[in-house]
C-alpha cells in the first residue's frame, strides 16, 4: 500500500519534487563528500587564475586614482575580502539554520566550515582597511562605525568557533553555535548600511548603487575579476574543510570505510 507521504509528494508539481529531490541529495554525507572531491580542485584552480589576471589588471593597467594616487590599488585585495566576510557569515547562519530545521549533519557541517574561513577573510578586511586608512586618514584606526561593525563580526567568527570547541558534544554544539549565528546575523545589515545610516569617514559605495557604478571601467573590471576569485578559492576551501569535517563525523559507516580503501 502506498503510505500518505508518497502519495502527498506524488501531488506535488514535478519542478517542486525535482527541487526536494535535489535539496535532500546534498544532504547526504557521502554525496556531498564525493561531488566536493570533485569541485574543490577544479575552483581552487579557476581562483588562482583569475587572482593573477585581476591582481595584473588592477596593479599594472588599472590608471591611478586622481586623489589617492596608488594607494588605492589596496581595495584589489580589501573590498573582495570585506565583502565575502559578509557573505561567508550569511552562508553560515543559514547553513546553521538548515541543520536546525531538517536535522542535517552536512549542513551543520558546512556552517561549522565556513567559521574559520570567515574569520580569515574578516581579518584581511581589517588589516587591509587599516593600511589602506593610514595614507587616507592619517591613521590605521578609528573607532568608525563600518570598522568598529566589521570588528564586531570579527568577533562573533571567533565566538562561535570558541563555543563550538568548548562544548563537547557535537549535536548540542551544533545547536549552541546556530543560535548565535542567526543572532549575529543582526551585525550584517548595520555593517552594509553604516555608512548611510552615521556620519562616517569611510567611503561609501562606489560598485553597488542604483544608478550604476561610480568607478571608472578599468579599475572596475579587475575588481570584479579579484571579487569573483575570492568567492571560487572559497568554496574550493570549504570545499575541503567539509570533507574533512564529514569523515571524521561519518568515520563508523561504510561509505568512509570505502573511500579510505578506494
Amino acid at each position: 500500500m502506498t503510505s500518505q507521504y508518497t502519495k502527498s509528494k506524488d501531488r506535488l508539481p514535478r519542478r517542486t519534487r525535482n527541487s526536494w529531490v535535489w535539496f535532500h541529495r546534498f544532504g547526504s554525507p557521502s554525496y556531498f563528500y564525493r561531488m566536493a572531491s570533485r569541485w574543490g580542485p577544479r575552483t581552487g584552480w579557476c581562483a588562482f587564475i583569475l587572482m593573477i589576471i585581476g591582481l595584473y589588471m588592477g596593479l599594472f593597467i588599472a590608471p591611478p586614482d586622481y586623489q589617492m594616487g596608488d594607494s588605492y590599488r589596496i581595495i584589489y585585495i580589501h573590498v573582495p575580502t570585506a565583502w565575502m566576510s559578509l557573505s561567508v557569515y550569511v552562508l553560515m547562519a543559514i547553513s546553521a539554520a538548515i541543520g536546525l530545521i531538517w536535522r542535517m549533519k552536512v549542513a551543520f557541517c558546512v556552517s561549522r566550515s565556513c567559521a574559520p574561513i570567515g574569520a580569515a577573510f574578516t581579518f584581511c578586511a581589517l588589516i587591509t582597511g587599516s593600511l589602506w586608512g593610514k595614507p587616507t586618514w592619517g591613521t590605521y584606526w578609528i573607532w568608525d562605525a563600518r570598522l568598529t561593525s566589521e570588528l564586531v563580526l570579527f568577533f562573533l567568527f571567533m565566538g562561535y568557533m570558541a563555543l563550538d570547541r568548548a562544548i563537547l558534544d557535537r549535536k548540542t554544539a551544533s545547536q549552541a553555535t546556530a543560535v548565535l549565528s542567526l543572532v549575529g546575523l543582526v551585525n550584517i545589515p548595520i555593517i552594509h548600511y553604516s555608512v548611510e545610516w552615521w556620519n562616517t569617514l569611510h567611503q561609501g559605495s562606489t560598485v553597488i548603487r542604483m544608478d550604476g557604478p561610480s568607478i571608472d571601467t578599468r579599475m572596475l573590471v579587475p575588481l570584479l575579476i579579484t571579487t569573483v576569485s575570492m568567492n571560487l578559492y572559497f568554496v574550493s576551501v570549504l570545499f575541503y574543510r567539509v570533507r574533512c569535517e564529514l569523515l571524521d563525523l561519518e568515520r563508523r559507516t561504510q561509505w568512509v570505510k570505502e573511500v579510505i580503501h578506494d
